[in-house]
């Protein structure tokens, strides 16, 4: 989030060293988790970046709401931030709504099991009848 260090370097926010750090650190981090779980070895890990990221956006406003109290930024500025923040939070949740629809539709069905397991036996059956039948003169 660009808006959020453009918005840290103001002449008062800045000098709050330590909202400035926990402000740039947590957009950071939305777009770390987000590289850092698509380099998981499963989806289900890339899911749980997924929620750290969003959680990450939403401490963003948060730390944005305290420099707003502290007059670091106007209301107009703070509402720049939570839109950019929306944005973002519904592109994350869209993903992981998306992943999670992969997840499902992967998972055999019971009925796609006993079509298997039928198909398993018709094979079974007929490769029994092809030896017996060779078998006898």
């Amino acid at each position: 989030m660009g808006i959020v260090y453009r918005l840290t370097q103001n002449e008062f926010f800045r000098k709050d060293f330590e909202l400035v750090k926990q402000a740039r650190g947590s957009a950071i981090s939305s777009m770390a988790n987000i590289a850092e779980g698509f380099h998981r070895n499963s989806t289900r890990d890339f899911l749980r970046f997924l929620d750290y990221s969003r959680a990450s956006v939403a401490e963003t406003v948060s730390h944005c709401y305290i420099a707003s109290d502290q007059q670091y930024i106007n209301k107009s500025e703070l509402e720049s931030v939570k839109e950019q923040a929306d944005i973002v939070g519904k592109k994350v949740n869209n993903f992981i709504a998306y992943l999670n629809s992969a997840l499902t539709s992967k998972k055999p069905t019971s009925s796609n099991q006993t079509n298997q397991t039928s198909s398993t036996n018709q094979t079974s059956k007929t490769s029994s009848t092809s030896k017996t039948s060779k078998l006898q003169p």
